[in-house]
């Protein structure tokens, strides 16, 4: 195999592995459009970071901080509905991505590589990232994984029972924006929610607790990128959409049966 491909598989793997546990909980609270929301302002996060001159992955985290902690703040505006405040925040910060990017003129920039991925890039040092940013993730799942599903289940109940809901809530968020910074590469911005909301749906058939869920999930997510990355080799496709077109057809297959698994 190829040093290309199988940096590009190592890394695939550490994504798909740290992002289907943590996609379980995007699922359950059904925060896919909060997903898409951090993942298109890491865009803008990659332009602040070209502009100010550092490193790409730690300006979209310090971006996603903010982001969470705005979110949080008009979490208590009721004139308008969580979705519509998703939508503004999601489609601003894309497009003021896209208009930094376009002053960039003393830099090359390969905008579609943001955008959709260019895992056949990877280099030793995204691996670092990747890896080590998926660690950090699955300590705090580990760590955390108690108070997060009770606020899932039930808030109210987790609230009176003593959970911390607001700094649970906010280090969810800032969960989310670490694998998005770190996956970027992988999959592109446009797409790395689908690596955290198909595997997890996938595995929902099959799973009779959450932890079960979590695991299989990371294991969908593993085997999608094998075949993505297979059939890109292939057929000459875009490794980061081959992906994700694979987890789908992963989560067609396990729909064909009945209805079963961990609610």
């Amino acid at each position: 195999m190829d040093d290309f491909l199988l940096r590009a598989l190592i890394a695939g793997l550490g994504v798909a592995l740290v992002a289907g546990p943590l996609g379980v909980f995007v699922v359950w609270r059904r925060m896919a459009y909060f997903g898409d929301t951090l993942a298109h302002s890491a865009l803008l996060g990659v332009a602040l970071g070209f502009l100010l001159g550092i490193n790409l992955n730690l300006s979209v985290i310090l971006l996603g901080i903010v982001l969470a902690l705005l979110l949080v703040a008009m979490g208590g505006n009721r004139q308008l509905s969580q979705d519509t405040q998703l939508g503004i925040l999601a489609h601003s910060a894309l497009s003021l991505g896209l208009v930094v990017m376009a002053f960039q003129t003393s830099i090359r920039v390969d905008l579609m590589g943001y955008l959709f991925g260019d895992i056949l890039a990877v280099t030793a040092s995204d691996l670092l990232w990747v890896w080590g940013g998926g660690l950090c993730v699955l300590l705090a799942l580990g760590l955390f994984w108690q108070p997060l599903l009770s606020l899932t289940v039930h808030e109210e109940l987790a609230q009176v029972e003593g959970v911390p809901v607001a700094r649970m809530r906010l280090l969810f968020m800032l969960l989310i924006a670490l694998v998005i910074a770190v996956s970027m590469k992988i999959v592109g911005v446009l797409l790395i929610t689908s690596m955290m909301i198909i595997p997890a749906a996938a595995a929902r058939r099959f799973s009779r607790s959450p932890e079960q869920m979590a695991l299989i999930a990371a294991g969908i997510g593993a085997i999608a990128v094998a075949l993505g990355l297979a059939g890109s080799w292939h057929w000459d496709t875009p490794a980061g959409p081959s992906v994700v077109v694979a987890a789908a057809l992963l989560f067609a297959a396990t729909q064909l049966g009945g209805k079963t698994g961990y609610p």
